[in-house]
């Protein structure tokens, strides 16, 4: 990609070295040469009190690629001078403008892609069928085009080059944002991994284990099964507050809810707690009994945007409408088997997923722990997740952060992890969760300031619980109970109620 930084420096005439440069018109950039890309549009348009030069861009690296970038240019002196490239969701599809602007905004040069197919449904993944090259589009390369063309778009628009690099996401894009780093570590100053998606073939993998299990007769859990389960959970584990502040320490078993001889109503029936279990455990190898990759965490089951939003769907009746279940049958339908046809509810979760799983792994999974290289360029990783996530187990990401210290040894230096207690996938939930993430990167990288104690705070939040609560990165010693994840599991909490 160096010939693009440079066919994009010619094509913008930068003045010559030691004088000073005069920003390039926007509209000019639309003139921009790059190879296998052509600029598409360029026009100025307000990201929030700033004025910003709107570039769009389609690049075609392969002849089956048609990826679709944006980059956002403040003008003037708003520029902060630095680039901060952001994540998608799901399937991704479309180019996420409203990230972009957000963060043009705040100053930064921001960039984002749709990933290479254009999809109005984010679980919709029939773009992949009999296009490999459009699955690495958005496994990993659309991810390298955005970066390239958007710094040769700030070289071209600004005259040098930015002084920082970021990388933002949550959800795909948190397994984008680990991707950057192990694929491209030179790349970025920093990154932000949010409730990452970066083990994807696996979460494909216990969303069927559940959703089998669910689908078994008698096994759905229904509203009432949910504020059932919810309760119990709370009642063990929550200490009378509205979630649970340490999960790492709550050993719930919805066994205890089964229903007794001659009971029918406030209970669960023996398929339903089976349902449950596999929730909470992920999934089982058939062949060992050993549970594989791990499942998601009690206390917020019936919350709203939860588990019926992701895993049971609203009823029984629009069960196979859950988040969940679309992303997992599309998922072994045109990345696994190429097949329309494929019933994932039938998948043999061994040897028949262990298949599936080696065949999408080494394009969409980013869950290499060797990050050896992203620290010796001096890159910064923060990574979060929130405890009750009902999309990505929040234990995926201990997984990563325990698989990268066995790897590098103590990470702390370079990489920082929280679990937010109470927080659902990405946002929302009982606990407080809203943190400038980007800004305590952007500290950390520049001014050395390595985050602590965080504050997290309800913003917007209707549905939480208190007003803020303080959240700890890992401890890197695993108590007997648990890991403590939240400053309110080993001192004082500074939660307002």
């Amino acid at each position: 990609m160096k010939r693009m930084l440079m066919a994009a420096g010619a094509a913008m005439a930068l003045t010559a070295p030691g004088l000073a440069h005069a920003e390039t018109a926007c509209a000019d950039m639309a003139k921009a040469a790059l190879p296998h890309a052509e600029v598409l549009s360029a026009k100025v348009e307000k990201a929030g009190q700033l004025e910003a030069c709107r570039i769009a861009v389609a690049s075609h690296p392969t002849k089956d690629s048609d990826i679709r970038i944006e980059v956002w240019i403040p003008l003037g002196e708003a520029w902060n001078g630095k680039f901060l490239q952001v994540g998608n969701g799901g399937f991704a599809g479309k180019v996420p403008v409203a990230l972009i602007r957000s963060m043009a905004a705040r100053g930064y040069a921001a960039a984002g892609t749709d990933d290479g197919h254009d999809s109005p449904v984010g679980t919709n993944a029939a773009w992949a069928l009999g296009h490999p090259e459009k699955v690495a589009d958005f496994g990993w390369r659309a991810l390298k085009e955005t970066t390239d063309i958007g710094k040769a778009m700030v070289v071209g628009q600004k005259g040098l080059k930015p002084k920082r690099s970021y990388f933002a996401g949550c959800s795909d894009g948190g397994r984008e944002a680990l991707m950057e780093a192990q694929r491209y570590p030179a790349d970025f100053d920093g990154v932000v991994a949010g409730a990452p998606a970066n083990y994807m073939s696996q979460l494909f993998g216990i969303s069927a284990a559940q959703q089998q299990a669910l689908s078994a007769p008698g096994g759905y859990l229904g509203a009432a099964q949910l504020q059932l389960i919810q309760k119990a959970a709370l009642a063990q584990c929550g200490g009378g507050e509205a979630f649970i502040r340490d999960p790492g320490a709550c050993h719930f078993d919805p066994g205890k809810l089964q229903c007794k001889a001659g009971e029918a109503d406030g209970c669960l029936t023996t398929p339903q707690v089976r349902a449950a279990r596999a929730i909470y455990d992920g999934r089982r190898d058939p062949r060992t009994g050993k549970i594989a990759f791990p499942g998601f965490s009690p206390g917020a089951e019936a919350q709203p945007g939860s588990w019926q939003a992701w895993i049971t769907g609203a009823d029984e009746a629009r069960h196979s409408q859950a988040a969940g279940y679309q992303f997992s049958s599309n998922a072994f339908k045109y990345f696994a088997f190429g097949d329309p046809a494929f019933d994932f509810l039938k998948l043999d979760l061994g040897a028949q997923f262990d298949r599936a799983h080696r065949k999408m792994a080494p394009v969409i999974d980013s869950d290499s722990p060797n990050l050896a290289a992203f620290k010796a360029h001096g890159g910064k990783l923060i990574q979060y997740h929130g405890w009750n996530d009902p999309a990505i187990p929040a234990r995926s990401s201990i997984r990563y952060y325990e698989d990268v210290r066995r790897t590098m040894g103590e990470p702390s230096g370079f990489y920082r992890m929280y679990l937010i207690p109470g927080m659902l996938h990405c946002a929302g939930g009982p606990g407080p969760g809203e943190v400038d993430w980007v800004g305590l990167l952007d500290a950390w990288v520049v001014e050395g300031k390595a985050p602590e104690a965080v504050e997290a705070s309800a913003g917007n939040n209707a549905a939480a619980a208190a007003k803020t609560q303080l959240l700890c990165p890992h401890p890197g010693v695993a108590r007997k109970t648990g890991d403590a994840w939240s400053c309110a599991a080993r001192r004082p909490s500074k939660t307002k109620g």
